[in-house]
């Protein structure tokens, strides 16, 4: 199977795409205070949750999204339809990285999306050049809450801890505004859901596809709850231009 088409299948259950509750979602888009007219943009965007929530909780804003996922962007186009806001929202299928801005944007979103930019300070860098010089930007990141072992870091990835990763996000020329760190509750109702669609579906879908998707659900779980669980935290950053 295609990786975009398990993502999708893991996410249908939890379309925030991010170990982030509905309720702080919607506390962290608040604390942008958006103005009116602003314009949003997602690099990365999934099925859009989070734009389309932004778009609802600030009427008269607009948003361009922006994933390699064809399946992902017609979710969100369905979505946005349903919502009564496919007039409001531009969908991109493309890499993050090459998206190009004929303007700037108030708002630019990266939850979850840095590894399109090899890194956090690379797509901090890049998003400077399509956020206004007053923007804000609402990055979602890991970090280690503890240090890893050289195994688990190898298999899961090169974080810092929760301080170095603030210094690296400001590093570029932000300072934050506001952040939210993920709790382990908000993990766990991440991981179960990712996990468990893809083993309900692949129960309803026997054959190569089902393998598939069972094989990979079960060493997502397994690297999960015998690897990082209560180690990888994720932080989502509220960050303002510096100048």
């Amino acid at each position: 199977m295609e990786r975009s088409l398990i993502s999708g299948i893991a996410h249908s259950d939890h379309p925030i795409a991010a170990p982030v509750s509905a309720a702080n979602l919607d506390k962290l888009l608040r604390r942008t205070r958006l103005r009116e007219g602003a314009r949003i943009l997602d690099l990365g965007c999934g099925e859009a949750m989070w734009t389309l929530r932004a778009l609802e909780l600030f009427p008269g804003s607009t948003a361009d999204g922006v994933d390699i996922s064809a399946g992902a962007l017609a979710a969100a186009a369905k979505d946005a339809e349903a919502r009564g806001l496919g007039e409001r929202i531009r969908l991109h299928e493309m890499g993050a990285a090459e998206f190009r801005a004929a303007e700037p944007y108030d708002l630019v979103l990266c939850v979850g999306s840095t590894h399109a930019f090899d890194g956090l300070t690379p797509s901090l860098r890049a998003i400077g050049q399509l956020v206004r010089p007053d923007g804000l930007v609402l990055v979602g990141e890991g970090y280690w809450e503890t240090p890893p072992s050289p195994e688990l870091e190898a298999e899961i990835g090169t974080y810092p801890d929760l301080a170095g990763l603030v210094a690296q996000a400001e590093e570029p020329g932000y300072r934050t505004v506001y952040a939210h760190t993920s709790s382990l509750g908000e993990w766990d109702e991440y991981e179960w859901s990712w996990t468990g669609s893809l083993i309900r579906w692949a129960t309803d879908n026997p054959g190569a596809d089902g393998d598939a998707a069972l094989a990979a659900a079960l060493e997502h779980r397994d690297m999960w709850l015998k690897g990082y669980r209560g180690k990888l935290g994720f932080v989502t950053l509220l960050l303002r231009r510096a100048s």
